[in-house]
């Protein structure tokens, strides 16, 4: 007899056992165990905040909660029709319902500054009631928001800097200098550009989020080191100055991608499509083209914003296009 079949064997005997106790006990007339009172349901979903290293960096991705665009629709993606919108989500096993895309916003401790890389959407519900979290998860993550020194904005869309300033008007983050590309500010502070009621609705938006930071806003150029550790990389397209950060500390670099693509399938898969909300979708397809084959070659992580949470991983090639492997998580520094 070999182990296996010892097990298999021993394992009969030791359930016959027990059922054979089992109904013994209630042939005794034996009461039967007590049920315990049921636990109420939590209800709620812990901080959505994750820590890592990067060279003598430390690093914070923070949740803004998930951005909800509606169901499935052949609106979303230039030439990429609704049902093969629908076959893919189902192909993948994500939902066919809603699409939703979370907001991975990332903190950069670098031991002499905090550095924040866009803000999510603040108090606006315009992309639906699940998002606008990430000061409730800046503070669960042990970081207040006058401590942050350096708000470092990707692109001027509503998810990544409408909580610059809060409801009543004050700043979310008083002592922070505010870095993003000036064409992107040029472009979303420009009434001029509001030609639709929807551009009208996000120029107003963003002008109200910058106007009040004028004394403070720096303007960052392609290839710049603004902040030590941190360089500036131009990758028009979604928005005029969509720009994404190289972060290097001791040889170890992260790259923070900003919106260069925003599903880790559909857009990994068949990288030239263009996104609804793209001001310029061929440049912005370009723009995708040279930074991911740049970190695939060179096998450098990022944090892409609206990846699935934490949102960092690597992006390998795949035939034409590409692959996303995300990151395991670490749940010990």
């Amino acid at each position: 007899m070999n182990r296996s079949d010892h097990y298999s064997v021993s394992r009969r005997r030791l359930l016959a056992k027990v059922g054979a106790g089992v109904v013994a006990g209630c042939a005794a007339g034996l009461a039967a165990p007590r049920v315990l009172a049921k636990a109420p349901k939590a209800n709620v979903q812990a901080p959505a905040f994750y820590r890592f290293r990067l060279g003598d960096f430390e690093a914070t991705v923070i949740s803004d909660g998930p951005l909800l665009l509606g169901p499935p629709s052949g609106d979303v993606f230039k030439g990429f029709s609704t049902e093969e919108m629908v076959k893919a989500l189902s192909d993948n096993f994500l939902s066919t319902e809603t699409v939703a895309m979370d907001q991975n916003a990332l903190v950069i401790n670098t031991g002499d500054r905090i550095v924040l890389f866009d803000t999510g959407t603040g108090n606006v519900t315009m992309f639906g009631p699940t998002s606008g979290r990430l000061l409730t998860n800046l503070k669960a993550a042990g970081i207040d928001a006058e401590d942050v020194d350096a708000v470092v904005i990707t692109h001027a869309h509503a998810d990544h800097c409408w909580a610059l300033t809060r409801a009543d008007g004050s700043l979310t983050f008083p002592n922070a200098q505010i870095y993003l590309a000036k064409a992107d500010f040029d472009f979303w502070t420009d009434e001029a550009n509001g030609v639709t009621d929807m551009m009208k609705t996000l120029v107003a938006g963003t002008r109200r989020q910058f106007m009040g930071h004028r004394d403070r806003l720096v303007f960052v150029a392609d290839g710049q080191e603004f902040l030590p550790g941190i360089q500036a990389i131009s990758a028009p397209g979604h928005t005029v100055g969509h720009t994404v950060y190289m972060i290097t500390s001791q040889g170890k670099s992260l790259c923070n991608a900003g919106d260069l693509a925003h599903h880790h399938v559909i857009v990994m898969e068949r990288p030239r499509l263009e996104f609804l909300f793209d001001t310029d979708g061929k440049q912005a397809v370009n723009s995708r083209l040279r930074m991911f084959d740049m970190l695939a070659a060179n096998r450098i992580p990022m944090v892409s914003y609206h990846f699935p949470w934490p949102g960092v991983g690597f992006v390998g090639k795949l035939g034409d296009g590409y692959r996303y492997f995300p990151t395991p998580m670490q749940t010990v520094l």
